[in-house]
Order: structure tokens, then C-alpha cells, then sequence
């Protein structure tokens, strides 16, 4: 009798180890915690200011002495890092996204205002222009409207050094142009910011699902109808992505991202496996409000789809995951 056949039901039973709680969880393949969870949080100049973000239910902007009071509720948690994302007043946007490096900007009095509030916190910057381009492009643009490559690299440099010397931990490069990775690298060693991690945002997608994000930045009315797919990757590529990580990590990457997160599992499974580096992906905007809208018409239980949600990324591969719903989940976790 073949070994295969000695082990057929009845032999076998799978449900047997599903019976009890304690058997479940030693066999359980894939864990959920505090540790997984990055929290994206969006910062507005002024003071005491709050404002709702209407296509994502639950997600404000705050103002910095506000979004400090969110931060130590996030370190309270358990959480262990905030990924920042400025919302910019139009009068300080522009073609050549100048505001994006200035030394007193929103992002860097943030950030050092963060970190002398929650010195234990992990701070994650986004490293991009279309928070702060007149046309919501994530670049500059040339005389027929075309993203410059290497134009806008020279100006991501600046940005990114700028927010590691106002005390970023990490800067998270997620503009998808060619060679950024290996520029900041060397720009950040020049300067003896050794430690200053890079999180590359290697496999971000031209998606559809990215809508109320720039709601929450106000960059949907400047982008208009154009899109991003000169830059961003097409939604039919797999080979690609493991090429644009691979090519981040050789420029000296510390971490890779795929976005969306849901959408694009199969990229999160294949990155983990075959290069087996920090790998994480991002639970984005969309993900987000097609979630609450279901929890707000009573469709779905939120507690337990929303970790069910987070504990699909864990078990493609994810190191962690950003993710709008970090501090519920978290609290959930802690129960």
C-alpha cells in the first residue's frame, strides 16, 4: 500500500484538526498583529484643523497638532509606524513642484514635530510630486505633457533628502521612475544618512482604485481626466513587477511595495517567494471604501472582514501592511 493511499480518508480526517480552538491555532499558517500594521495618515497646514474625506468614511485630515494626538494613539496601540501623506494648499503648487523639498514644508515640520512627540514611532515619507504639481502629475512635465524622468528624479532627490534630515525614518519613493532608487541611495550615503531606509514602491499599478486617495490629497482635480500610465505599471503585468523590484534592490532598496494590495495578491506571492526580501503592499483608498460601504449598509460584518482582509495579505507573503483600518485592526488584536 502506496503512502499516499495509507494516509485517504479515513485515516485522514481534515476536519479533525478543525475541531478545537487550540488545534486550530497551532496548525495556523499565517499571523496577524499589531507589528504588521502601517498607518496612513493625511496632514494639513493650520491649527486644530480636521476635515472629513468624503470617499473614505472614518479618514480625516488633521493638522499637526492633531494628527500628533493620532500618532500616540497609534503608538499605544502597538502600532508601529504612521506613512504621511500631505495634503497642499493650491497656492503652493506649481509646475516644477518646488514646495516638495523647501526645508520648512508641511511634510518636514510634521515629521520633526512627530518625532519629538512620538520618538519611538517609525515615520514612513511619500516621496513624490503630485501633492505638490499644479497638473497632478507625479513628474515634470515636458512642452507636450510628458513625465521627464530624469528632470523629475532631480527634484525627487531633493525631496527625499530634505525629509530624512527633518528626521524621516524611512523615505518611500512611489513615483515609479526609472533609477530614482540608486539616486537617493547615493544622495543619502553623501550625507551620512546611513540609516535612512528607502521602502521603494517598485510594483504600483496604473489602478483605478487609487480615486479617493486623491480626493484626500486634492490632486483628482488637478490630474483631471489624464492619466498615469506612461509611469505606472499596466494591470496585465506580473514578469514586470519581479523586474522593477529586482532593479530597486540592486539600486539599494531596503524594502519593496506593491500597490494596490487586494487586487494584485498574485504580485505580493511572487515577490516573497522569489526574491524573499521585506515585501509589503498597500491596502489602498479603494480597497478601503468599498469595504466601509459594505459595512455601512450592513452587507458585511466589519470586525471580522476586516481582519479576514488584512490576514489575506500575511498569507501571500506580506511583511506588513498599509492599511486605513490599522487602528481598528489593532484594537481588535489586542482584545
Amino acid at each position: 500500500m502506496s503512502q499516499l493511499t495509507s494516509r485517504q480518508y479515513p485515516a485522514t480526517r481534515m476536519r479533525r484538526m478543525r475541531k478545537d480552538d487550540f488545534s486550530r491555532r497551532l496548525m495556523r499558517e499565517s499571523t496577524l498583529t499589531p507589528d504588521d500594521l502601517i498607518l496612513p495618515v493625511f496632514v494639513l497646514d493650520g491649527d486644530n484643523r480636521r476635515e472629513v474625506v468624503a470617499s473614505m468614511p472614518g479618514v480625516e485630515r488633521l493638522s499637526i497638532d492633531l494628527l500628533i494626538e493620532e500618532a500616540r494613539e497609534a503608538a499605544s496601540l502597538g502600532i508601529p509606524a504612521l506613512a504621511l501623506f500631505p495634503v497642499i494648499e493650491a497656492s503652493q503648487k506649481s509646475e516644477l513642484a518646488e514646495e516638495a523639498y523647501n526645508a520648512s514644508g508641511l511634510v518636514q515640520r510634521t515629521v520633526r514635530a512627530l518625532k519629538d512627540a512620538c520618538p519611538e514611532l517609525g515615520l514612513i515619507t511619500d516621496v513624490a510630486l503630485d501633492p505638490y504639481t499644479s497638473h497632478g502629475q507625479d513628474g515634470i512635465l515636458d512642452e507636450q505633457g510628458y513625465v521627464m524622468n530624469d528632470r523629475t528624479v532631480e527634484t525627487l532627490l531633493k525631496q527625499a533628502l530634505s525629509h530624512a534630515e527633518a528626521g524621516a525614518d524611512v523615505v518611500a519613493p512611489s513615483d515609479m521612475m526609472d533609477g530614482r532608487i540608486g539616486a537617493i541611495r547615493s544622495v543619502l550615503e553623501q550625507e551620512n544618512l546611513h540609516n535612512a531606509r528607502i521602502m521603494a514602491y517598485s510594483a504600483k499599478y496604473a489602478s483605478r482604485y487609487y480615486g479617493p486617495f486623491r480626493d484626500a490629497v486634492g490632486s483628482a482635480g488637478n490630474l483631471g481626466k489624464a492619466d498615469k500610465c506612461t509611469y505606472q505599471m499596466d494591470p496585465g503585468n506580473s514578469d514586470e513587477a519581479v523586474h522593477e523590484v529586482a532593479l530597486d534592490l540592486a539600486e539599494g532598496a531596503d524594502m519593496v511595495m506593491v500597490k494596490p494590495g487586494m487586487p494584485y495578491l498574485d504580485v505580493v506571492r511572487r515577490v516573497k517567494q522569489e526574491l524573499k526580501v521585506p515585501t509589503f503592499a498597500y491596502q489602498v483608498s479603494g480597497e478601503y471604501a468599498m469595504h466601509m460601504a459594505a459595512f455601512e449598509n450592513g452587507w458585511l460584518d466589519a470586525d471580522s472582514v476586516i481582519l479576514e482582509s488584512l490576514m489575506c495579505f500575511k498569507r501571500a507573503g506580506a511583511d506588513g501592511v498599509l492599511t486605513y483600518f490599522a487602528k481598528r485592526a489593532a484594537q481588535l488584536l489586542n482584545q
